[in-house]
């Protein structure tokens, strides 16, 4: 099958070349780890940059991974006979992995890139040529179809995803299938679905050359695919999130207007979920002026989820209209089309009263509690992926806190997370701290500021004593009316285990 422009792609149910096209990777160490050792960690890291000079510079020999990087990384063309001893390239031409160039030599017709999996598999992204990862260097194509392979956003939404078994789970907008490739791990019955057909072709090709399930595909957009009355335990979607003018590149942008289609998505994932199900995507949200973008995000919760919502960056127009249009490679084209283009992405922020534009995770979870819990916070800090079961330990605190109300709280006995340390924050030489803060050195990697009453408590939360023990204890250091004490202080121990700083022992 092809898009206008773009090259034939190779056969999807030939399992049988795509089978022994992996066992020829795997034998040559086409895979992650035997890229790292062949070019070093320089080149390796230019390639998710789209730069291939290093690597270049790094196969000018003969050994069979060379070829395989030239030929599959780099999209050289490679004699016939050097790749013989390789490949099967007898079935590859013939399935359409491989093209005949000229009289001798033989070229790629797909990007295929080695990706580590979480428990140490060997596994293949297929994407279009030269569309391996997006980005600041520009995609290798601009026709509408074009298939990109493994970006941050693709890798940040794997690490995010929480990966309990499931009986079923849905990559919505599937792209390369990354997505979908993880969920085999975990999902009996993976479903994905994209409105672009050549991303489904790909997907196809991705899971069978990293030698996991098939996917059930499905061709169309949101949740058109999904039939009435179908629901998942899992769906994941890194969707078209790109807020811009127009709809000129499938895999960005969503055609709806503003931040339509990410809301649209989000609201429609929750009668799509089954009891205690998760639905987590990437996004973009508009900052429009005189309204806070989390009261935005609140509205887009549908009825029956719990959310966490955190927002990981914000751009002001400028540098958002900017980044994309370097995505596009707009920026190598006519200075006065991309001065035009420019122009058009400022008009329909300034139309929208859009001052600036949010990036970052949104989790539901399919609970039907009585008074849901919608978190919406924003943590431009580093974190440690991967943050499945954090997001995961997240819902389970607020299931507990929902359980348990001031009295309920009070009777229980807590510790101090494994991971959390106390600093103290004050000028030197000062008899007492400014403040306390502790901090998270795993997960969501957080600092909080404690009070001298907080610090106090979380120093002896080791799981022998009552909180209201623990308060009155303190009540009667710092000469304070235990009642009182017991009054004021759930609050900051709910925020305490709501964030992850201490745990029911």
């Amino acid at each position: 099958m092809s898009n206008s422009g773009l090259p034939a792609l190779p056969a999807s149910d030939r399992h049988d070349v795509a089978a022994r096209l992996r066992d020829a990777l795997l034998a040559a160490s086409f895979t992650a780890d035997g890229l790292l050792d062949l070019l070093g960690a320089p080149a390796y890291a230019a390639l998710a940059r789209s730069e291939t000079v290093p690597a270049l510079r790094a196969t000018r020999g003969d050994t069979p991974l060379a070829v395989l990087v030239r030929l599959f990384l780099l999209q050289q063309p490679v004699p016939h006979a050097r790749v013989e001893g390789v490949l099967p390239v007898a079935a590859c031409l013939e399935a359409g992995w491989l093209a005949a160039v000229g009289a001798d030599e033989v070229a790629a017709t797909v990007d295929v890139r080695p990706y580590g999996g979480p428990g140490g598999e060997d596994w293949f992204i297929v994407s279009d040529l030269g569309c391996a990862v997006g980005g600041a260097g520009g995609v290798g194509s601009r026709e509408e179809g074009v298939v990109l392979g493994v970006g941050g956003a693709s890798t940040t939404l794997a690490g995010i995803t929480v990966r309990t078994p499931v009986p079923a789970a849905l990559d919505l907008g599937t792209g390369s299938g990354i997505q979908a490739l993880h969920a085999t791990r975990h999902a009996t019955r993976v479903t994905a679905t994209d409105v672009n057909p050549r991303a489904l072709h790909i997907t196809a090709l991705t899971l069978a050359l990293s030698g996991a399930q098939a996917a059930e595909l499905r061709e169309g957009s949101l949740f058109e695919p999904v039939k009435d009355g179908e629901t998942y335990d899992l769906i994941v979607s890194n969707p078209p999130f790109v807020i811009s003018p127009g709809a000129r590149l499938t895999y960005r942008d969503g055609g709806m207007g503003g931040d339509d289609l990410c809301r649209t998505l989000v609201q429609q994932a929750g009668e799509r979920l089954g009891e205690g199900g998760f639905a987590q995507f990437l996004a973009n949200w508009q900052h429009v002026e005189g309204e806070d973008w989390q009261d935005r995000l609140r509205s887009w919760v549908p009825r029956g989820c719990d959310a966490w919502i955190v927002q990981r960056e914000v751009q002001d127009v400028t540098q958002y209209a900017e980044l994309w249009l370097r995505d596009a490679g707009d920026h190598r084209e006519d200075p006065a089309e991309y001065q035009a283009r420019y122009d058009a992405w400022l008009d329909e922020f300034e139309a929208r009263k859009v001052k600036a534009v949010g990036f970052g995770w949104i989790t539901l979870r399919r609970t039907d509690a009585a008074e849901p819990s919608i978190v919406a916070e924003e943590w431009p800090h580093p974190v440690e992926q991967p943050l499945g079961d954090t997001v995961r330990a997240h819902f389970d605190r607020i299931d507990y806190l929902r359980a348990h109300d001031d009295a309920a709280l009070l009777e229980e006995h807590f510790r101090l997370a494994v991971e959390v340390i106390q600093e103290q924050v004050g000028l030197p030489g000062a008899e007492d701290p400014e403040h306390v803060v502790l901090r998270q050195h795993r997960g969501m990697r957080r600092a909080t500021k404690v009070d001298t009453v907080g610090a106090g408590f979380a120093g002896v939360c080791d799981g022998s004593l009552s909180a209201g023990r623990i308060l009155d204890a303190i009540a009667q250091l710092v000469g304070e009316d235990p009642v009182l004490l017991r009054d004021r202080t759930p609050a900051q121990i709910r925020l305490l285990v709501e964030q992850g700083f201490l745990e029911p022992a």
